[in-house]
């Protein structure tokens, strides 16, 4: 048992999984900024262009309640439901966005590291003299 609680701390103490608690709960904090800018302003403008008196008014009732029959409405969240699209849309443009800045700066980042290659030094190309004299030792050689 004292293993397990070893091995657990290690594993919450490394790098990764703090990196992925902060994500989880800026993302909490993200997703709220987003319910409320769907709720509070695009589904009101939605519900303004459809000329309906509110956001609820997009959904389509079924069957409407019954009190005397003990029976619930039956509607379809058709205004929520498009919420919740553009609420997603709005999150994953957000997300690209910042992705896609994160592997840019990645980008720059990587070209300023790379050492820039010099080109090795040529050797001089040996001149008609030089070559002569290196046949001239082959013949005396043999």
């Amino acid at each position: 048992m004292k293993k397990f609680f070893e091995e657990f701390k290690t594993f919450i103490t490394r790098g990764n999984v703090l990196d992925m608690a902060v994500g989880v709960i800026v993302g909490g904090a993200f997703g709220a900024i987003t319910s409320s800018l769907v709720g509070n302003v695009i589904t009101p403008l939605l519900a303004w262009l459809f000329k309906a008196p509110n956001p609820d008014a997009l959904n389509i009732t079924l069957r409407a309640a019954d009190e005397a029959a003990g029976t619930e409405a039956i509607v379809l969240g058709l205004g929520t439901f498009v919420g919740a699209i553009i609420n997603f849309i709005v999150i994953a443009l957000v997300l690209f966005a910042v992705i896609k800045a994160f592997n840019k700066a990645r980008e720059l980042a990587a070209k300023k590291e790379e050492p820039v290659e010099e080109a090795p030094p040529e050797e001089p190309k040996p001149t008609a003299e030089d070559l002569l004299g290196e046949i001239l030792d082959v013949l005396k050689k043999q």
